[in-house]
Parts: structure tokens; sequence; C-alpha cells
């Protein structure tokens, strides 16, 4: 077993991965592979795409090296087990529902009955990835938050995902509190900010990045952007300063617009006396596939298995 783990990044409409070397501490960026995918497909054609995917990545670096997998995937899944446990409400991978993803794996791999395959929800893998080599590293209490079609966050302390106690909600994220007339991944999601264009204007766009380039010529946009960002700080003002965030790192697609809405959420947070540096992803997705990447070091991975059970 060699000091190279894969990691895994599962999205919506496809699959990628990529090889880092744990003992260095280094993202190998010549083995990224990714593959489209119907996440509607049957079960052999969804293991078959993101082993091939993986197989891709595999062999730029020799499975002789390579001591394990790991993955950054969505809920709902049983992150300790590896059981897929997507439903109808997310209308995705409704086919693979109770799967067990590493013995499907290893089976069409051809890998050995324990090779170590693992998981972790895909937002906390994108915090372990910016805490291990991009904006949080260093810092000892960070929170990161993805932006896009849902609203992922993740709060670690010490490198650890932090998903109990007093000082963050329960599981450790915050998409599900409520926030306005519905709950916070209604409003800070993809779906929020055109539902509330389209509230104001009649007009449907077909995402954000449309909306950014909209911005600097329509007030409407303009002032969508700003709202964000100052409602962004209003609703995580409170848990930032429960947990004590040092750091605040924002990804997903949604934090390409951040020129737009980074100085009313600088703002908000300055006018409650929060001093948090907020930063924006340089690593994008690539943080997933590094944040899962590290769940194959085993001394780090004992440390995170009591944990898996409260994520969701």
């Amino acid at each position: 077993m060699g000091s190279i783990a894969i990691g895994v990044d599962v999205g919506g409409s496809h699959v990628s991965c990529a090889a880092c070397n744990i003992a260095d501490k280094k993202y190998l960026s010549d083995t990224f592979s990714e593959s489209d995918l119907d996440n509607q497909g049957t079960v052999d054609e969804i293991i078959g795409i993101w082993s091939q995917t993986i197989q891709n990545t595999i062999e730029k670096v020799g499975i002789e090296n390579v001591s394990g997998i790991g993955f950054a995937m969505p809920g709902p899944f049983d992150y300790a087990n590896g059981i897929a446990m997507f439903k109808g409400n997310n209308k995705k991978y409704e086919n693979i529902y109770g799967l067990n993803v590493p013995v499907a794996l290893r089976k069409k791999m051809n890998l050995p009955e324990d090779f170590p395959i693992r998981f972790i929800n895909d937002a906390t893998a994108f915090a372990i990835g910016e805490d291990w080599i991009g904006q949080s590293a260093g810092s000892k209490r960070s929170m990161a938050i993805t932006l896009g079609t849902g609203f992922g966050s993740a709060f670690l302390c010490d490198r650890l995902p932090v998903v109990s106690g007093n000082e963050v909600p329960e599981m450790g994220c915050v998409w599900y509190l409520p926030f306005e007339n519905g709950n916070a991944d209604d409003y800070f999601s993809t779906r929020g900010f055109l539902n509330r264009y389209f509230e104001k204007t009649g007009v449907q766009l077909s995402g954000v990045k449309e909306l950014a380039q909209q911005a600097a010529l329509n007030p409407v946009a303009k002032s969508l952007f700003d709202d964000f960002g100052h409602k962004l700080g209003e609703f995580l003002h409170p848990w930032m300063v429960k947990f004590g965030v040092e750091v605040l790192v924002i990804g997903g697609n949604i934090a390409y617009a951040f020129p737009l809405f980074g100085e009313s959420l600088n703002t908000c947070l300055k006018s409650k006396g929060a001093n948090i540096r907020i930063t924006v992803s340089e690593l994008k997705e690539t943080a997933s596939m590094i944040g899962s990447a590290v769940l194959v070091d085993e001394s780090y991975y004992e440390r995170v298995v009591p944990l898996l059970t409260q994520m969701s």
C-alpha cells in the first residue's frame, strides 16, 4: 500500500476524481478524471461510470501505490456504512437507494474485500480540503460554506468536523434552519436567487451567472446581490460567534459572484463587531476531492468515524 489516496466528488450530473499524496500533502492535478452521467440511470450504469472514472485516475498512479478511495457524497447517505439513502425528494440517484456502494465498487473494480472505500458529506469534504491545503489551513476554527444548487456548510475545529454540542446546529450544518418564509437552503441557493428575481421582474433567468452578468446595468439584480450578502451575514453571524470562527471559506458556483455580494456581507459582519476573515475558495471543486482523499489517512479517519453517523 502506498501513500496515494483517490478522492472522488459526486455531483448531480458528473463525477470527478483525482489522486493526492497524503504523506506529502499534495494534490496531483495531472491525475484528474471526470465523467458526465445521468443520475437517473440504473445501478449498473452509475457504478460503471463511477468505477471507470476512478480507474482512469488509478491508471495514472498505479494501483500498487493506492491505499484507498474517499468519496465526497451528497446526502442523504449512510456515511459510516457506505449505503445510498437517496429518495425521491432530491430527484437524484434514486435507483441506487439501499445500495452498499463499497461492495458494488470493489466487485466492479476487482478490488480486495478489505480495500478502504470511505465516505463523507460533500460540504464537509470541501471544508476538510480547504483546511488541509486551502484558505483555512493553519486556522484552529473555521467554517466552510458551498453556495449553489443547495447550501452546504461545515464547522471544523482542530481539523475535525464538529457535528454536535452547543456551539453548532444539530448535525453541524445550517441548510435546514428556518429563514424568512422557508429554510436557509431555500434562500441561500440558486433557486432562491432566481425566485426572488422572478418575483420582482416576472423574468425567469437560467442561473446566477446570468444574473451576475446583468448586475452592472440592472438595479434589481444589483440589489439582490446586496441583499444576499447582508442576509447571509445576518444568518451566519450568531453561529460564527458561538463557534468562534476565525475564517469563513466560500465555495460553490455562487462564489464566482462574490465581488457582487462580498462587500455587503463584510459590512454586515463588521457592523456586528465580528472579526472574521472571509475568503473565496481557490481550490473550488478540487477541495472536495482533497477532503475525501484525506479520509484514507488511517489516524485521521479513526477520529472522523464517530462523527459520520451524525451527518445526513
